[in-house]
């Protein structure tokens, strides 16, 4: 008599790939996590720390659209949309208007020496 191979169950196959799912991210804005003075001030320290011009412009944005731009373009006496512009991190504001800006936000600047 012929020996019987033993049954096997069949290999294991792979499970069939689901449908991809597309991930949903909102758009990411510094300004709607700026709740306190103190959150803003904390931001534009780090920014002059890092010392980085359009870091520098673009926390001085940031903290300008918590603000409300519109309000900061009447008290600056500034176009709304040049403060847009200008604020990015793509803008190179000019020392007149930077401080402007910071003086409508109710802050100041302060130097102090670099520590060796």
């Amino acid at each position: 008599m012929k020996a019987t191979k033993p049954r096997t169950s069949r290999p294991a196959v792979a499970p069939r790939p689901t449908k991809a799912t597309k991930t949903i991210t909102a758009p990411y804005d510094t300004a709607d996590y700026l709740k306190t003075e103190g959150d803003m001030v904390g931001l534009l320290e780090a920014a002059l720390e890092d010392g980085h011009p359009q870091v520098i412009a673009a926390a001085v944005g940031a903290i300008a659209r918590a603000h409300g731009m519109t309000r900061l373009a009447k008290e600056t006496g500034l176009n709304r949309e040049g403060l847009y512009k200008t604020l990015s991190g793509e803008g190179n504001p000019e020392l007149e208007t930077f401080i402007k800006v910071i003086k409508a936000l109710g802050l100041q600047l302060h130097a102090t020496p670099i520590a060796s």
